[in-house]
This record gives C-alpha cells, structure tokens and sequence, in this order.
C-alpha cells in the first residue's frame, strides 16, 4: 500500500464487491453507543494494550457488551480506525477481502490501483495480499482494523490470508477481533511471543462496583446488597443487567421489583405488554400475538393466522420502531424469545382455545410451503397428531426418524404422540419408533394394524411405500430373508404411482429400504444378492441424510468380503464406513458397529490382538438389540479372538450364545461351528471338532479345511488331503481360506516326510499371506512349521512382516500375539495425525485445543480414537508407535 500525497489523484473504488452486491456502509460503521453506556476504565485499558501488539481478541458471548465496548475505545483513538461487521457473505474470501480495502477506504487510507481488488467472490489474489502487507509495513503510524462479529468468518481460507497479511505488515496494522468463537489463527504461538492481548468473557463481566454505576445511569439507586445479589444472578452478563436496569427504572420501587423479579418475570411482562404491546393499534396487537406461536414468520403465513392481508406493511412498521421483533432477510422475521413467551401467555389469557387453531393453521400453510419440520412441530404443539404423522408419512419422510440430522428431533417429537391416535399414518409412526428402539414386538403389532386398515382402504402411495420400508426392516431385525424380498416387491409396485420427484427429495428413503434388504439376504446367506443391494445403498447420494445406510451398507459389505476370506478388502470398506461417521459426525454409537466388528475379526486374522479387543470393547451391543448379524458377528469375532489367546473354554461359551432369528442363518451356523471345533482342537479333541463339523451346516471351502485341519490333529493323514484335494470350487475362498488350505497340505507332505513339497507349499503360503498380512494361519499350523520358517530360503519370506529383519535389534520370531504390531487396523484421520503431531511437539491438551481452533473435549475424542486405532492407552505410547509407523 503506497500514501497518496498531495500530488496524486486518489482512485475511485469499487462500489460493489467481486459478488456483484453493493457495498453494506452499516457494516462499515461502528455500532452507535446508547446514552446508558458505561465507559469501564479497566476494559479501557486493556484495549489501549492493542497498539502496541499487533493482536487483540475481546472474545465472549452473546450480549456482553463486546461490540459497544470497542466502539466507545475506538471513538477515542487518535490512530485511524477502519471498522467491518463481519457477516456470513465474508466465508467467501474475496468478498472477505473487498470488504476489509473498502473498510480501510474509508478509514482515510489511500487504496492505490497497485493494490488491486478482488476479482471473483471465492477466491483472492496471493499478490494483492503481498501488496497490501507491503503497504501496511511501510506506514509511519499503524492503523487499527476492527473485525466485528468476526465469529461468523469460519472459511480456514480467509484465516490463513488474515494471518498472512497480520504477520507481514509489521507494525503497520493493529488487528482486533470482536468474537464469540475462537478465531482459526495460531493464537498460543501469539501469546507465547508476547504479541496478543485478549479480553474474555470473565473480563467482560460487570463487577458490582460497575453495575451500581449502569444502573445509575437509568437512573436507579440501589443498597450495595441488592446489587451483589443482582450480580450473582445475572453473573455480571451486560444484557441481563441492562434489561433489569431497563425494567426496574419503571417500577416506583426498584429495590421491590428486583426481588419479585427473582421470585418471578410476571412485572416484567407487564412492562413489556405496557410498554409494547399497548402502544400497538389494534391490527397489530393481534398481529404480535398470533406470531407469537410461531417461531419465525413472513407476511403470507401471518396473513393466513390472521385471515387478513395487511401483514408485509404492519411486520416493516413494528420492525423500524425496534418493537423487539427481529428481521432474519428473505421476508422473513422472528420475536424476541422473552416477548414472545409473554405474547403467549397473555393471548391464552385473551382468547382461550385459539393458539392451537392458530397453530393447526400454520402446520397447513407451512406443509404447503414444503417446510416440514416446522409443520410437524405446530401440528404436535396443536395437539393434532393425525395430521401431523400423515405429514410426515405423506411427505415421504419416515426414514428421517432412523437417519438424518433430525432424527433425534422427531423421535422426541412424535413419542409424545398418544395411544388414542387413529390412522395407519399413526400406527406406522408408532412402528418406526418400536423398530428404532429394537422393540420388535410393538412393531409388528402396529405394523399389524397398519396393514388392516390399509386393506380396507389402500390409501396413498406413500403411505403403502411408508409401510413396506418398514416391514423390510421389520424382517431384517427378525431374520427373515423371505418377507424382506416380499416388502422390496411391494415397495417396487408402491413406487411406482409416487411422483417421482417426492423420491428424489427423499434419497434416505431408497437407501435405508436397500440397506434392510440387502442385511436380509446376507443373512439368508444370498450375497451376491446381498452385495446388489448394499452396494447400491453405499452409493446413494443426500449426504448426512444417508449418512447412517451407508455406513451400514459398506459395514455389511466388510462383513461379506470378511466371510468369504478377503480381510483386506473387508478392512478396505470398514475404514471407508468409519470414515463415512466421521466425515457426517455420527456419534461413535451410530449404525449396528457390523464395521469394527469386521476390523476386529480381521485384527485378528493379523495377529494383532491388542487392537482387535479394543475394537470389540468399542462396540456395545444396544439393550434389546434384535439385529442378527449383528449379534453373530460379535459371536464370531469374540469367539475367534478368544482363541487367539488360548482361552478355548470361554471360545466355547461364547459359540453357546443363542441368536434369535426366525430362520437360521447358513454362514453363521458354520462360523460358530468352526469356532466350537478349533476349540475342540485347542483342547487336544480331535474326534470332537470332527463331529461338530460333520454334524454341522457348513458345505464350502472354509468347512471343509476346517475339517482337512481336525483330521490330521486325529491321524486321518488320507482323509485330510482327499478333502484339501477336492475343496468345492463354486463360492470362490479368498487369501484366508487358500493361505489355510495350502498349510494343510504342505503339513500333509510334512507328515509324509516329503520335506521339499513342504517347503514350496509353504512358501506359496507366505507369499500368499505377505500381501494381506494373515499371520494368525501360521501361529495355528502348530509347531511342525517353526522349524522350517527358521530356516533359509522361507526365513527370508517371513522378514518385516512375520519375523523381524535381520540387524533390527529384535527377536528371531515375531513378538507374542498379545504385543500390538507396527500396524493400524483402522487408518488415521486427519485431525488424529494433526493431534498426534503436536502430541509430538509436548503440547498440552488445552494447547493443543487453542492450535486447531477446537475445543478440548474434541481433541480428547480425537486423541481417544487414535489411541485405539494405534493399540495404546498413553501419549508418549502414541507418539512412539507413531514415529514407528512413520506417521509422524
């Protein structure tokens, strides 16, 4: 930035910013102090502090008295002050940045054509910001940018360019941040170099000295007492003050008003009735009290409450004479929370009996202008639940009690829904919110009433395509294959008379209903039909609306991928599940937990114990839970690590535990026999694992190296090698499988004494095994192997993976099971690496909570995630397996 001297002529500025809209000179203006202002010496004094450093942030909440506070300290100033009120257009950078030149503008600062402006909304520039730090570093006399409300600037984008020209103009720009959140700047690297001063929320509090002085100023006297009491009250906060203040002055006797208004706000809503509502003429009286019930409004649906068409002039009217009704653009307005409580109140005095018709109205208009949550909030605050659950079921909406960022909302909603409310819409509500509680029972007895009625009378489309959704879940939770296919027919046959665009604005609808139905058929043991489904549904579009199915869907995947004997590609899909929670901030409990399930079994096929029983200990099984694939999974991961760890007494408890479903499920069935029969093993009962075996459902690949393995535990060297000779080749095994099959067969040839088939077959196996990491196939061949692992040319097959490299300092064998290897079972996000890096760095939580601009519970979630992810429970553990798996 160059001064303009006398010479010079200064260049026009833009009169728009790079969006096209004109410049707003309110938000180029500090706010106006009201002639109650208190000027605080000590926050004064403070702030001087701010010329001197390049950085202040006078941070707190909502009505603490932060803008008028810099105002006043700026109003004060010799230095030139250029002002900006931030605003959410300002997430765009260069807006940002055309806003801030126009801000300095008019603050007396030439802005020379050298500068340049903005071109384009989203982006700026990085050598206009090079100029204008340039400019600033060469100024005699700094100037002071005030950024107000800068809270709403959440763009990393705009942050960094901040910090950039902060950094770079030197002493030439004194920067304030008028904020209720932390800034996204590196505020603990300012302050550690002395080059921030702040002011919080605690500092902004009124002292007891400071508010006998405001309340003075309204011209109220109070005893010392009274004020200290009113100051613990408020907690000092400089809007609850002023509004006591504001209230008490009209009251003969202050000192007995404040202490009925700790008793109670009813003289307070005499003040605001008096004072507001009666100065009111009559349309607007009724006006006022009718939106009261609304939580925002525009003139249409005030003109429907009101039955007239006067609402646009009278809402513009009351909004100029500051009648604490605020304006949120678009034609849109809400009242002040404390008036409109009041306004309620005094409307049900008034006119008994109309605030719910006034509410039924709105839920009308407000579901013909497709503004559904609010229409079923009226409708449920108008008591008029048949209206407000055909809403949503007409709406196509019912999958948004199951998925969506509302669906603890309307869940909430819709339980207070009573017994006596008629209607399939009803009683498919009440269906839905059995089923997402696991309570199946009064599922499908509501699901039973729906379907009577609906055979009476067929109703809607939606209503029908409402009901088979959940009858396919229904049959999912209840194991039925069968009458999951049967709901996906109906819903085909129900879609087709539904306009296609209620549909599209609906996508968790198809992605929940493929998700049920793809879970019904894995657990009939159909997956390829299975994939169909679920791989549709992971690919749906909607975003956090079909967050949860997809999440489901890809853990469903995993568990297929799992079963078939593929563990990379099952840990592929569940890392891209838990990625999908994490990108959507579902809670950690969110969906089944089928995908860390998946991690943990296939932790465990890697040896990698620790990790696996972290993973297990993750996932709680919900109360009442009916899902069984859910449940078998748990069996078979638990079981399988069980064990791992040699405790095949136990193994066996857990393959005991029931799975209530109405049919059996084929792979679960021979999963759990496989684990009773290696328990079998491990207990040195051959004959045992070959009956359950024999006896059990298990016709494939997997069952019959199972039993190749129990028969040469019994001897039965020929039994063993026809069954590993014929393996059935129609399910197609993967690496899990085969790695097993040709150990068996290299320890057939070893028991045969033909050493040198042993050795190729062996080395085929660690071939095999090296690319997915299966290392617990080896730790259960048993002791026949290790000699030959120890010996070249298979020893060199084992280095980095199965056995420790020569010269690593290590042991000639792997570590035991039980030590966490130099693997993750589920990778690192980027945020765990970004806290795990400043782990490294010897940063406090809090530090670390100030460096990402986050709040320090999220980086305790964040370091407890990636302790579980890497198998430790301490920092320095993280940090040293970290730097071990180069993460760091």
């Amino acid at each position: 930035m160059t001064v303009r001297n006398d010479n010079e002529q200064e260049p026009t500025p833009a009169r728009v910013d790079p969006a096209g809209v004109p410049y707003l000179r309110t938000r180029l203006t500090p706010p106006a102090r009201p002639a109650t202002f208190l000027c605080r010496e000590r926050l004064t004094r403070s702030l001087d502090q701010a010329l001197s450093v390049p950085l202040t942030m006078v941070n707190g909440a909502a009505g603490g008295g932060k803008s008028l506070l810099v105002a006043d300290w700026a109003a004060g100033l010799r230095h030139p002050v250029a002002w900006l009120t931030c605003d959410a257009a300002d997430r765009a950078p260069g807006v940002f940045w055309a806003y801030v030149l126009e801000a300095l503008h008019g603050a007396g600062m030439p802005v020379t054509s050298e500068i340049g402006s903005p071109a384009a909304a989203g982006r700026v520039d990085g050598g206009l910001l090079a100029r204008l730090a340039a400019g600033l570093a060469a100024r005699d006399r700094p100037v002071v940018l005030v950024l107000d409300e800068y809270d709403r600037v959440t763009t990393p984008d705009v942050a960094q360019q901040l910090r950039f020209v902060l950094d770079h103009a030197d002493h030439g720009l004194r920067l304030v941040l008028v904020t209720r959140a932390e800034p996204l700047l590196p505020l603990h690297r300012y302050r550690a170099s002395g080059r921030m001063t702040e002011i919080r929320n605690a500092d902004l509090a009124f002292t007891p000295e400071e508010a006998a002085q405001l309340l003075t100023l309204h011209g109220i006297s109070l005893p010392a007492s009274t004020v200290r009491a009113l100051v613990r009250r408020t907690q000092g906060w400089a809007a609850g003050l002023r509004l006591c203040a504001l209230a008490a002055g009209q009251s003969p006797d202050p000192q007995t008003y404040l202490k009925e208004f700790e008793a109670g706000r009813s003289t307070v809503a005499d003040f605001l009735l008096a004072e507001v509502l009666d100065q009111q003429s009559a349309e607007r009286q009724d006006l006022l009290l009718r939106a009261a019930v609304l939580d925002r409004f525009c003139p249409d649906l005030l003109n429907a409450l009101t039955l007239r068409t006067d609402a646009e002039a009278h809402l513009a009217a009351l909004h100029r004479e500051n009648a604490f009704l605020q304006q949120l653009g678009h034609s849109w307005y809400c009242l002040h929370p404390l008036f409109a409580e009041i306004l309620r109140a005094h409307l049900r005095e008034r006119a008994p009996g109309l605030e719910p018709e006034l509410r039924r109205r709105a839920a009308r208009w407000l579901r013909g202008s497709g503004a559904l949550p609010e229409a079923l909030a009226q409708g449920a605050a108008a008591g008029d639940w048949e209206f407000t659950a055909r809403a949503l079921v007409d709406d196509l909406a019912i999958g948004q009690l199951f998925t969506g960022l509302r669906a603890q909302d309307l869940r909430v909603l819709f339980e207070r829904m009573p017994p006596t409310t008629a209607g399939p819409a009803a009683d498919l509500v009440r269906a839905a919110l059995a089923l997402a509680r696991h309570d199946l029972r009064h599922a499908l007895a509501a699901l039973g009433r729906a379907r009577a009625d609906l055979a009476r009378d067929p109703g809607s489309a939606a209503v029908r395509l409402s009901c088979a959704l959940l009858e396919a879940l229904a049959a999912r939770l209840n194991g039925s294959p069968d009458e999951a296919e049967e709901a996906a027919r109906a819903a085909e046959e129900a879609k087709a008379d539904v306009p296609a665009d209620l549909l599209d604005a609906h996508p968790e609808f198809t992605a929940l209903l493929l998700t049920h139905l793809g879970c019904a058929r894995l657990w009939g043991g159909r997956f390829d039909a299975a994939r169909a489904a679920l791989g549709v549904a992971a690919e749906c579009p909607g975003g956090a609306s079909t967050a949860l199915p997809r999440l489901e869907s890809l853990g469903h995947l995993a568990l297929i991928d799992h079963l078939t004997g593929r563990p990379g590609l099952a840990e592929r899909r569940a890392r891209a599940a838990a990625a999908e929670a994490e990108r959507h901030g579902l809670p950690q409990g969110a969906g089944s937990g089928i995908g860390r399930l998946v991690l943990a079994a296939v932790a465990v096929d890697r040896d990698e114990l620790a990790p696996a029983r972290a993973l297990l200990k993750e996932v709680a099984e919900p109360p009442g839970s009916r899902d069984p694939v859910t449940a078998a999974g748990r069996i078979i991961a638990e079981g399988r690590l069980l064990l791992a760890r040699g405790d095949a007494r136990a193994a066996l408890e857990t393959a005991g535990r029931a799975v209530t479903a109405a049919v059996p499920s084929p792979w679960a069935q021979e999963q759990i026999a496989l684990i009773v029969s290696a328990a079998h093993l491990a207990q040195n009962s051959p004959d045992s694992a070959l009956k359950d075996l024999r006896n059990g459902p298990g016709h494939g690949a997997v069952s019959a190296v199972a039993t190749a393995r129990a028969c040469l535990a019994a001897g039965r060297l020929d039994e063993a090698r026809d069954l590993i000779d014929h393996l059935p080749g129609d399910d197609r095994p993967g690496p899990a499988v085969t790695v097993r099959a040709t150990l068996l067969r290299a320890q057939a040839a070893h028991q045969a004494g033909d050493l040198a088939t042993a050795r190729r077959l062996v080395a085929r196996a660690l071939l095999d095994a090296r690319r997915e990491r299966l290392r617990r196939p080896f730790a259960e061949a048993g002791p026949w192997i290790r000699p030959l692992l120890r010996a070249d040319p298979l020893r060199e097959l084992t280095y980095g993976w199965l056995t420790d490299a020569p010269g690593s300092g290590g042991p000639a064998t792997r570590p035991t099971a039980e030590e966490p290897t130099a693997l993750v079972v589920e990778e690192l996000s980027a945020r765990e690496r970004d806290v795990l890096r400043r782990l490294a760095r010897m940063m406090s939580t809090e530090e670390i909570a100030t460096d990402l601009q986050v709040s320090v519970n999220t980086v305790k979630t964040h370091l407890k995630s990636a302790y579980r992810k890497l198998g430790v429970n301490r920092r320095g553990e993280a940090v040293r397996r970290a730097r071990a798996l180069r993460l760091l």
